[in-house]
């Protein structure tokens, strides 16, 4: 199935637009969520968020890479034909930004977040992505599809 043009509309734009999603993290069989600010990367293929290193994401991280990032867009109104419940989730695998792309995709983070600067800058912060595989869109209670990550980029 291809992904409609709207659709790829709503989900990049969203991307932009939205800048906080619901982390979802897991160990040892107990989960755990967090908020976290996001820049999305290459049409969604990458989200990219910071965090500290002593905390219990990051502890969770290091031991499964796993992850989901839901992003509520049910108040937002003007994604061009998607109703106003719009609930995006990515699933994909957490990695480490190496010291190569580090100040580059840092200055991505705070330009697209102006407000973590002094965060950012703090010796326990680590910035992060999530290698997007696929995101699930929900606009309604029986109105649910996944979408590889792939047909993001796709052409129409």
């Amino acid at each position: 199935m291809t992904l409609p043009a709207v659709t790829r509309h709503s989900i990049l734009t969203m991307l932009h637009d939205i800048g906080f999603g619901v982390l979802a993290t897991e160990h040892a069989g107990q989960p755990h969520t967090s908020l976290i600010a996001i820049t999305p990367l290459e049409h969604g293929q990458r989200l990219l968020f910071a965090t500290y290193r002593n905390t219990r994401k990051f502890s969770n991280l290091t031991h499964n890479k796993r992850v989901s990032v839901l992003m509520d867009g049910r108040s937002r109104v003007g994604y061009i034909g998607t109703p106003t419940c719009f609930v995006l989730s990515a699933v994909g695998r957490v990695q480490e930004i190496g010291a190569t792309s580090y100040p580059d995709l840092l200055n991505a983070h705070v330009q697209h977040h102006p407000d973590l600067d002094a965060f950012t800058q703090d010796r326990d912060c680590v910035l992060l992505e999530v290698v997007v595989e696929a995101y699930q869109v929900v606009n309604g209670i029986d109105d649910v599809s996944w979408w590889r990550v792939e047909d993001l980029s796709a052409p129409d």
